[in-house]
C-alpha cells in the first residue's frame, strides 16, 4: 500500500513586523480589507492596538461589575439570614436587621467576588488556559515575546484566499510572511 502525504492543514498566514507603528498600520488595514478573523501578537502593550483591530467592547469590566454585585448582595443576605431567621440574637435591646453593621463584610464580600471575577473573567476570555496554539509553529514567533510584532489572519476567515492573502499581506510591507500550519 502507498504511502500517501498530505499537506499540515492551515490555521492562517502570518506577517512579521518590526515596529509597533508598523503593526498597528498593518492591523488597521486589516480590518479595512474586511477580515474579521485576525490577531496582532506583541511583546508588550500598544495603545490604540485594539480599536484599530475593532476589538468591540470587553467583557471583562462587565463581569467585575456583575460578580462584585453579586459578592455584595450574597454577603449582605447572608447576615440578614444569620441575624433574622437562623440564630436571631438580642444585644442590648438592638434591632436584629442592623444594617449599619452589615456593611464590612458586604464590603469584603463585594470586593472578593469581583477579585474572583477579574481572575477567571481574563482567563477565560481571553483564553489563557489553552495549552497549544497553532502560532507556536512558526520559527520566527519566538520572538514575539522580545522584539517583533505579528499578524496573523485566520483560514477560518470568511474572506479567506490563500492566495489573496498572501498578496494582501505583503502589500503592508513586512519583514516576512510565513504559513501557519494547525
Amino acid at each position: 500500500m502507498a504511502h500517501v502525504e498530505t499537506a499540515p492543514k492551515l490555521y492562517g498566514l502570518m506577517a512579521e513586523f518590526e515596529t509597533p507603528e508598523q503593526l498597528l498600520e498593518a492591523a488597521r488595514r486589516t480590518r479595512d480589507a474586511g477580515y474579521r478573523k485576525f490577531d496582532c501578537y506583541t511583546p508588550f502593550p500598544i495603545h490604540g492596538l485594539t480599536a484599530a483591530m475593532g476589538v468591540k467592547e470587553a467583557k471583562v469590566p462587565w463581569t467585575v461589575f456583575t460578580m462584585g454585585l453579586l459578592g455584595a448582595i450574597g454577603a449582605f443576605s447572608l447576615q440578614v439570614w444569620t441575624s433574622l431567621v437562623d440564630y436571631p440574637l438580642n444585644v442590648a435591646g438592638r434591632d436584629l436587621l442592623s444594617w449599619p453593621y452589615f456593611i464590612p463584610i458586604t464590603f469584603e464580600g463585594m470586593v472578593l467576588a469581583a477579585a474572583f471575577g477579574a481572575f477567571f473573567g481574563t482567563h477565560i476570555y481571553n483564553r489563557m488556559l489553552t495549552y497549544y496554539h497553532p502560532v507556536f509553529n512558526v520559527p520566527q514567533f519566538a520572538r514575539a515575546s522580545t522584539d517583533r510584532f505579528f499578524v496573523c489572519i485566520e483560514s477560518k476567515d470568511p474572506k479567506f484566499n490563500r492566495d489573496e492573502a498572501y498578496r494582501f499581506l505583503q502589500s503592508l510591507n513586512p519583514i516576512s510572511i510565513a504559513e501557519v500550519p494547525e
